[in-house]
């Protein structure tokens, strides 16, 4: 959980907070997530999600389309000694992330999202939080 303001420097690279560098583990895989930002999971978790990406009908696609967004942004990475990761120049390209960033803790993932995207992303997601909330009621949640 949580939300951290952070810039990426010249060479790319971000200083992950210590938080997230705690749960994540030596290495840990990045790639491209949803709403133009970047997932980033630990490497049980990717163990999990790749499991159930593989359980997809290969027949169908849309379900390859997916499994192809996933497996082709993919990276592992790892954090130096100061706490900082090199994004591959494809995601930083792909979530349109050059300076200010925003890194939020989002249940089994953490995002990397561009600040003006996530903040443009909040004022529109904002009002309608209680009308998902309650969509969100029908499912069971």
């Amino acid at each position: 959980m949580g939300q951290y303001l952070h810039s990426i420097d010249d060479k790319g690279r971000l200083i992950l907070p210590a938080k997230f560098r705690d749960e994540l583990g030596d290495s840990f895989i990045v790639t491209k997530g949803l709403d133009n930002c970047l997932f980033v999971y630990d490497k049980k978790e990717w163990a999990i999600l790749e499991s159930k990406l593989k359980q997809l009908p290969l027949a169908k696609p849309e379900a390859r389309a997916f499994v192809r967004f996933f497996f082709s942004g993919g990276a592992e990475i790892s954090c130096d000694k100061q706490g900082r990761v090199l994004l591959p120049n494809n995601l930083r390209e792909y979530a349109l992330l050059d300076k200010d960033v925003v890194v939020i803790g989002v249940s089994n993932r953490i995002e990397i999202w561009n600040k003006d995207a996530w903040d443009t992303y909040n004022e529109q997601v904002a009002p309608t939080v209680a009308q998902i909330s309650e969509s969100l009621v029908d499912l069971g949640i």
